[in-house]
């Protein structure tokens, strides 16, 4: 099974500053939050789409289609019975609700693809020496980039556990959906064991290295703007003044 969200591509997107990726993805996330129109959220989320298709980093999202479907689907029925409006298409749904919970699905999964986007395309490493460039203290960008290793393992961790508890003849596919859900909750007590355990682990090495005795550091890895950098941040910073300009409209 395929843990890690990194993808070793050779594209101009792994070759690009870990500070440009990261400034298009907050833009990003601040462009979906910023439009309220349909057609506006769908424009930019083919151009995520497309930027993310340019440095061949949409593969991941095959591991999260169904919870992409599933946010947009909740989005729309919970809106459509909750949100506020006029306009009554059947009992309690109304049209404005549906359409806003049609936009807001359209802004988390939007959100959530320019982060798989940066993620697949950024390593740890990149991320915690980009943070420190940013002048974020360095416990900080550690224990950011700590907590994205800790993702892998935790899953790896219970799907190793799964498969053990299969091979001794627990049968989880079997039963109603809230059968099979009771038979996940005896697995979280070893999971959590693991985890514990494994961070105790951490936590020792850490100590042993001496961690935290000098806030002054150097790094093995040097990141540094490019040609490429400048060009996408100056074209994206366009693009912001542009859509801007348009939204006011």
């Amino acid at each position: 099974m395929e843990i890690y969200l990194y993808r070793d591509e050779n594209t101009y997107m792994q070759r690009l500053d870990p500070r440009t990726k990261l400034f298009i993805m907050l833009v990003t996330f601040i462009a979906a939050l910023t439009f309220d129109s349909i057609s506006k959220l769908v424009v930019l989320g083919l151009l995520v789409l497309a930027y993310g298709a340019s440095g061949r980093m949409l593969s991941n999202l095959k591991r999260i289609q169904l919870i992409l479907l599933m946010i947009a689907i909740f989005s729309v029925v919970v809106w459509s019975l909750m949100g506020p409006g006029t306009t009554r298409i059947w009992g309690p749904i109304t049209m404005e609700g549906f359409l806003y919970g049609i936009a807001t699905g359209i802004k988390i999964n939007i959100m959530i693809i320019a982060g798989m986007i940066f993620l697949g395309s950024t390593k740890i490493e990149e991320i915690s020496l980009a943070l420190q460039k940013l002048k974020v203290p360095y416990r900080v960008a550690f224990a950011f980039s700590t907590a994205l290793r800790l993702v892998p393992m935790i899953v790896s961790n219970s799907y190793i556990i799964i498969q053990a508890q299969k091979s001794r003849g627990l049968n989880l596919d079997s039963g109603s959906v809230m059968t099979r859900v009771k038979k996940y909750v005896p697995l979280l007590v070893p999971v959590l064991v693991s985890v514990i355990r494994n961070t105790n682990i951490f936590a020792m090495a850490l100590e042993s290295k001496g961690f935290g005795y000098n806030d002054r550091r150097s790094s093995y890895l040097e990141i540094g703007f490019k040609a490429a950098d400048y060009i996408i941040i100056s074209a994206i910073s366009l693009v912001v003044i542009g859509g801007g300009l348009i939204n006011r409209i």
